[in-house]
């Protein structure tokens, strides 16, 4: 039986196609690698504590940061991080939230605010948000409008075992008087 519609030459591929579409291919990723955007600046939104300034620096890396976590023989690792002007100096800040590489089990979680000096090889650890013995995970982390956002499981009593966190709680800490305050009360609730 044939087809009342005609057969169309470009339904049937050959090499040239190919060659045709790599060719294409390869041009749009050459001609991307050459034209690239503006460097991105952000302003943080003005409160009674942050100035209007364009923030421009980049955020301090976590890599070669003495963590004051205790691992053992195991290396520390940074699970996630966040950055924004937290001080309202215009200069970025790091959060990270770092824990134990152990190869069983849910390690405790730190949180850790990074400023790095003018000059300075590293960044280093400013302030712990989060210390591991506190015994909790977390589950989010975010930077908005000068303040650190986390969401954290956390443990109702020393009998609940590591793997199986029943509690869910949200923090919120701002830099005020020259100190991070957690501003929303431990609000835990069972999981």
């Amino acid at each position: 039986m044939h087809s009342a519609v005609p057969e169309l030459a470009h339904t049937h591929t050959r090499p040239i196609h190919w060659v045709a579409t790599a060719t294409a291919v390869a041009g749009v990723v050459a001609l991307s690698s050459i034209v690239q955007p503006d460097p991105a600046t952000a302003v943080q939104a003005t409160g009674p504590e942050h100035r209007s300034a364009p923030v421009t620096a980049a955020a301090p890396a976590t890599t070669g940061v003495d963590f004051p976590i205790e691992c053992g023989p195991v290396k520390a690792l940074v699970e996630k991080q966040a950055s924004g002007d937290l001080d309202g100096d215009g200069r970025p800040e790091t959060v990270a939230v770092v824990h134990c590489d152990a190869p069983m089990g849910t390690p405790p979680d730190g949180v850790y605010v990074l400023t790095r000096a003018a000059g300075a090889a590293h960044a280093r650890v400013v302030a712990t948000l989060v210390d591991p013995k506190d015994r909790l995970t977390v589950t989010g982390l975010s930077v908005d409008d000068g303040a650190v956002l986390a969401a954290l499981l956390g443990y109702s009593s020393a009998d609940v075992p590591s793997c199986c966190p029943d509690v869910k709680d949200s923090a919120k800490w701002q830099w005020k008087d020259d100190a991070f305050v957690r501003s929303t009360p431990a609000g835990a609730h069972s999981v």
